[in-house]
Formats: structure tokens, C-alpha cells, sequence
């Protein structure tokens, strides 16, 4: 298996999947992952990294698979105010941005 997540997504993309790539471009106060944390995810459900320490993956997973079918990336934000964010877990008093991608 492949070290750097990113090697996933291109293992992914030779093997004809599609793949999604979510980035943290911005935190805020106690933020469950750093900026650069990355999480790719397949056109099957697969996943490799982490954008939020486990808090928000179910949520940015589903909207990849959005992305993954039209194309159209998006920008996703998660908060403690945010009652998405206490849907998805992220109760840690942080803030996250990611940007969602479609790759290949």
C-alpha cells in the first residue's frame, strides 16, 4: 500500500476510478486538522487521509461522491455554530475549510 495519501488517489486514477481529493484551506481556533490535511476518496466509498481527525469525514465523504458525479468542486465549512458541524461531530471549538475537488 502506498504511504502518502495522495499516492491512493493516483493508485485510484490508474486503476479507472474517479477520485475526489478534500484539502483544509483554513482553521480556526482549535481546528481538528491542519491546513494541507487531505482526504482522497474514490467513486466507490474508499477513503485514505483525514481533513478533520474523524469529526467530519461521513459528511465531506458524501459530498464527494456529489463531486465526483458533476464535477463541480466546492468549498465546505464546519464550526461549532454550524449545526451541520454538530451533526457531523465537530464539537472540538475549531472551525474548518476544505476544499472538495474532483481529480483526473
Amino acid at each position: 500500500m502506498p504511504a502518502d495519501p495522495l499516492d491512493h488517489a493516483e493508485k485510484w486514477m490508474l486503476e479507472g476510478k474517479d477520485v475526489a481529493i478534500a484539502t483544509v484551506i483554513k482553521t480556526w481556533g482549535s481546528a481538528p486538522a491542519p491546513i494541507g490535511g487531505c482526504l482522497e476518496i474514490d467513486d466507490q466509498g474508499n477513503f485514505e487521509g483525514s481533513v478533520s481527525g474523524g469529526c467530519v469525514e461521513n459528511e465531506v465523504i458524501a459530498q464527494a461522491m456529489d463531486v465526483i458525479k458533476d464535477g463541480e468542486p466546492r468549498t465546505l465549512e464546519f464550526g461549532v455554530d454550524d449545526e451541520m458541524a454538530w451533526q457531523a461531530g465537530l464539537s472540538c471549538g475549531g472551525q474548518i475549510k476544505i476544499y472538495l475537488e474532483r481529480v483526473g
